[in-house]
């Protein structure tokens, strides 16, 4: 039993999903924190109801990003809001030029993992957001960003190259094996943004954790992936605006558009592909640059239309996603972050786009 401290207690009566096959009746919020067991002397007792799932995570996103870079403070917080405010109360901060450290001490914000900033080849990438560095200097920066960052470092594994005119690998194979090498003795994991297929078994035989997009993963690198346990990130909500993109610069690069096309049209194939042969697949939107805050739901709804079952793809932005970041989900004594929902969504994902109330840090903050 758990004796009472000042602050308010809330009840969370209802069904609590705290894995793909667990549920519990209710839980309680004392102090911040989750626990089972009724608390003693409970009297100032708020009541939420409804079906419970751990505070949603977006695991390729950019809080601190706009279409041309760093943004102030103010629109960070309006993205981190958005956010939480759809349900995602953990982010893993897939590469940002700002420093968002000060949202640690905002219990109203979501939780966020960081990856530094990403790392490009010298005009290789978006103006604004990354390092743009050459091979021979690729292992200081992984090393500076390991530092930097909560555990990850993030590469860009592919861009365009204006001489081929088409999605070129940024990297040689001995500078990227090096550069992970030198994350790992660091203690950070490494991804790396890859749209196309030639970057990629490079990138996983020298021991990259997971892949961004991957978008060109075909049938020949996918038991190499499963056999690495390489995760992929697909953000097929992103993906969803290559055609756009295709069309803006088919005149100046015709053989970039057309390959972009083709990723897109086998994107749901190449996701379920992943998942069938055992790849762990998470839900990442790619908000921060172009796209807009808050689109967890509708990546979660993605991946069940590219074919992975709905508790599956529900555990790709809950229990399973929040394993493999090393978070607590709906555990006794975690901290009280959960979205609590009217029916299950478990037998529709499409009703996370509608939070009945979401909890952060043991306050309901919407």
């Amino acid at each position: 039993m758990h004796r009472m401290s000042d602050r308010a207690v809330l009840h969370v009566k209802g069904r609590i999903l705290t894995g793909s096959d667990e549920v519990r009746d209710g839980l309680w919020v004392v102090d911040g924190r989750i626990t089972y067991d009724r608390p003693v002397g409970a009297r100032d007792v708020r009541t939420v109801e409804g079906w419970a799932l751990p505070g949603l995570v977006d695991a390729h996103c950019h809080v601190g990003l706009g279409a041309h870079g760093p943004v102030d403070r103010d629109v960070a917080e309006e993205q981190a809001l958005a956010d939480r405010d759809a349900g995602t109360l953990l982010i893993r901060d897939a590469g940002s030029p700002s420093d968002t450290r000060w949202t640690d001490a905002r219990e109203d914000l979501p939780k966020i993992i960081r990856a530094g900033r990403h790392i490009a080849r010298t005009r290789r990438y978006l103006r604004g957001y990354a390092h743009e560095i050459e091979p021979d200097d690729l292992v200081a920066y992984v090393a500076r960003e390991a530092r930097r960052g909560d555990g990850w470092v993030k590469l860009v594994g592919d861009w365009i190259d204006r001489e081929v005119g088409d999605l070129a690998p940024s990297w040689p194979r001995e500078a990227a094996a090096a550069a992970i090498a030198e994350a790992h003795r660091l203690g950070a994991r490494v991804t790396a943004h890859c749209f196309a297929e030639n970057s990629l078994r490079d990138l996983v035989e020298s021991g990259i954790d997971c892949v961004e997009h991957a978008t060109g993963l075909t049938e020949d690198l996918v038991p190499l992936f499963a056999s690495r346990g390489v995760a992929i990130v697909p953000t097929l909500v992103n993906i969803a605006t290559f055609p756009k993109l295709a069309a803006g610069g088919e005149a100046k690069f015709p053989r970039w558009a057309a390959h972009l096309r083709r990723l897109h049209e086998r994107r749901y194939d190449t996701v379920r592909a992943a998942y069938d042969a055992g790849i762990p697949v998470f839900v990442g939107t790619d908000a921060g640059g172009t796209l807009p805050h808050g689109l967890v739901a509708a990546e979660v709804a993605e991946l069940v239309t590219a074919g992975i079952p709905a508790v599956e793809a529900l555990s790709a932005t809950t229990w399973g996603a929040r394993a493999w970041l090393g978070r607590p989900g709906l555990d006794e004594g975690a901290p009280a972050d959960l979205v609590v929902y009217e029916t299950d969504p478990r037998a529709d994902v499409r009703v996370l786009a509608a939070p009945r109330r979401v909890v952060l840090n043991g306050a309901v903050v919407s």
